[in-house]
């Protein structure tokens, strides 16, 4: 009852954001993500220990990040009807909390190793309501690639599958790093009381509909240029919330001018973010080095990323413990 997993965190092109119910992690409508590598958390799971124990990055878990722990660990629990205290270690290979998706790996990469630990034989999509339990956008990071986590009120209706297209080899992101701690789920929890809400959900279900029919086409800007004005849509409804959330710095600001003064010159360049300060840098291989040392030269740390599989379960020897 021990195993070892991997995932790769999600980038959000048209992102959910506030939930119907803040325990099961039912968001107001559907959303999709791409998964970027080599970006990873692995986390090993044992349902063999002593006492229940959650350690991340060195670091014991207390408080309301253990709570969104454990209620994966329970449902795994409940599937394999099994009563066994679990431990749990987790790595990651990027920076944490700042915008660059690590729930999404981090409970991705548990609930796949939650569930292998504990004898259970799921498909990925049944292991994303799983992770989903711990943060909505995990699982899509179960499913990889370019995946969508489809709306609902129970696990038959809210899970992620993955989407095919041509994308997953010409995409290659610059990930910005701006170092600004971030809260994502008190801005989900006050989601519905900005007066911007309704005027995105109401626009939401077409802007699903484009941004799947441009990959299935394959067609880079259409699709880029979607998970772009997304951003903006997301940061306008935050930012008009109770407690008016703006996540974005000086440097984020320099990296969308730069992305924006690239574009007039004739360079495929989008830029991309979540909650965080953070972006994603959306370009193709042609482009992608004349875009990271553009970024670079303001002064601003980056990586250069490309699409990420699903999460999968690793041999025993790459287990953290």
């Amino acid at each position: 009852m021990h195993a070892t997993a991997k995932a790769h965190p999600i980038q959000g092109l048209v992102k959910y954001h506030g939930m119907r119910d803040s325990e099961l992690r039912y968001p107001y409508h559907d959303s999709i993500s791409v998964c970027t590598a080599p970006s990873h958390t692995k986390t090993t799971v044992s349902f063999e220990a002593e006492a229940e124990t959650y350690v991340v990055d060195g670091e014991t878990v207390t408080g309301r990040g253990a709570e969104r722990i454990q209620s994966v660990l329970d449902r795994v629990r409940e599937l394999a009807d099994i009563d066994r205290p679990a431990r749990v270690e987790s790595e990651n290979s990027f920076p944490t909390n700042v915008g660059f998706g690590s729930s999404s790996s981090g409970f991705a990469a548990l609930a796949m190793a939650a569930a292998d630990a504990a004898g259970l034989d799921l498909t990925r999509p049944e292991i994303s309501t799983i992770a989903r339990r711990g943060s909505a956008s995990a699982a899509r990071a179960v499913t990889g690639g370019f995946s969508v986590l489809y709306s609902g009120k129970n696990d038959e209706d809210c899970y992620a599958e993955r989407i095919e297209t041509d994308l997953d080899e010409q995409l290659h992101v610059v990930a910005a790093l701006v170092p600004t701690y971030k809260e994502t789920e008190a801005a989900h929890a006050e989601a519905t009381e900005s007066h911007m809400f309704d005027a995105r959900l109401a626009q939401i279900h077409e802007q699903m509909d484009e941004m799947r029919d441009a990959l299935r086409a394959g067609d880079f800007g259409r699709a880029f240029e979607l998970a772009e004005r997304d951003t903006l849509s997301l940061a306008a409804t935050t930012m008009t919330g109770p407690s008016a959330w703006v996540y974005w710095q000086p440097q984020t600001i320099e990296i969308f001018n730069a992305v924006r003064q690239l574009r007039s010159e004739g360079v495929e360049v989008y830029f991309s973010g979540d909650t965080g300060a953070s972006i994603y840098v959306n370009t193709t291989e042609q482009h992608v080095e004349r875009v990271q040392e553009t970024i670079s030269e303001l002064g601003i740390e980056t990586r250069h990323w490309t699409v990420g599989g699903p999460a999968e379960v690793l041999a025993d020897e790459q287990a953290l413990f």
